[in-house]
């Protein structure tokens, strides 16, 4: 059952020559990466309040994940990711986009697919717009029927930028 009670969590910058990404992290590991520029007014911490070890640790390793994705190298390892904030119908489907190999991609409707409710290709839309943990829950991969870009919750520009590093080029 789900609680009101609000789940700490510490922001954390990523720079990048792509620029600054900030890492969210929770109690029990990464909830959240955010674009740099990204135009949803989120704010990164103030650094007032000190990460516990542990998420430092866990920033070191999301830190050189995102780094290695951004130069078309697969991630060695990832930190424990917090998805916790989903509903039921959107954790699954993100737990599907893990599978999505490295240089791969599946359309909406092969998600729908994957997670057994094959008429759900749009609320599989939706679930990826709302991943909390772009790049590591990989829903840049996914695309539309015809091979079209979709959407993505950074902006097309960067679905295809994150689809380029993984050799995935596509027409037009």
């Amino acid at each position: 059952m789900k609680t009101n009670i609000a789940t700490p969590t510490w922001g954390m910058p990523i720079p990048t020559p792509e620029g600054e990404f900030v890492a969210r992290y929770s109690r029990t590991g990464l909830c959240g990466l955010e674009f740099p520029s990204g135009s949803k007014g989120r704010k990164r911490d103030s650094g007032s309040v000190r990460p516990p070890a542990q998420v430092r640790r866990w920033h070191a390793i999301a830190s050189a994940a995102l780094r290695l994705a951004l130069v078309g190298q697969p991630p060695k390892r990832l930190p424990p990711l917090d998805l916790f904030a989903g509903t039921e119908f959107q954790r699954r489907v993100w737990r599907a986009l893990r599978k999505i190999g490295w240089g791969r991609t599946w359309s909406y409707g092969q998600v729908a697919e994957a997670i057994r409710k094959p008429r759900a290709s749009r609320a599989v839309g939706c679930a990826c717009g709302a991943n909390p943990i772009p790049v590591f829950v990989p829903c840049h991969r996914v695309l539309a029927a015809n091979n079209g870009l979709g959407g993505f919750s950074a902006g097309l520009k960067w679905k295809r930028a994150l689809l380029e590093c993984e050799g995935i080029r596509l027409a037009g």
